[in-house]
């Protein structure tokens, strides 16, 4: 059962890799507070895409020093151990956001669009939750049915936010 949605801006290189199913792990040097297993997370594709392009669902949240992160994630977040350390270069803990169930969006909504949707919309730097404003008139059953999972390869209806 989803009880949180959050909206999560991820890089062009990363959220292909999710979609593309190479990458199970979303890296965080600042995790949200308020996100558990089941949770609902929007991909939001930063620049230049500047799209919500799909979405994941939580399976679990770990945050470790980072020698016991990186042995966590290895070989799962889609980075190089080079490229991990230049993320959380200057931190001793790191956070991961383990993922199951990937849905990527037919049509990613542009961010135009996403503003014209949602009353003062702003793409997340980090991440933001989604409010009830956001997801108006859809019920968390009712929007995972908008979606169709990646890996059974069905094709993936449009989401549309907001219903006025």
């Amino acid at each position: 059962m989803l009880n949180n949605a959050i909206l999560l801006s991820i890089r062009p290189q990363y959220a292909n890799k999710i979609f593309e199913g190479r990458k199970r792990v979303e890296l965080r040097r600042i995790c949200p507070k308020y996100i558990k297993k089941g949770d609902l997370v929007l991909i939001y594709v930063s620049s230049p895409v500047k799209s919500l392009c799909g979405a994941f669902q939580v399976d679990k949240v770990v945050e470790k020093p980072l020698s016991e992160l990186w042995k966590a994630v290895k070989g799962k977040a889609g980075v190089s151990r080079k490229e991990f350390n230049q993320y959380y270069q200057g931190l001793s803990v790191g956070s991961a956001i383990f993922f199951n169930n990937v849905w990527e969006l037919s049509s990613p909504i542009e961010l135009r669009e996403l503003r014209e949707q949602m009353t003062d919309f702003q793409a997340p730097q980090n991440f933001r939750y989604a409010t009830a404003d956001d997801l108006i008139s859809i019920q968390p059953a009712e929007f995972m049915n908008l979606f169709t999972l990646k890996p059974l390869g069905k094709q993936v209806k449009q989401l549309k936010l907001l219903q006025q």
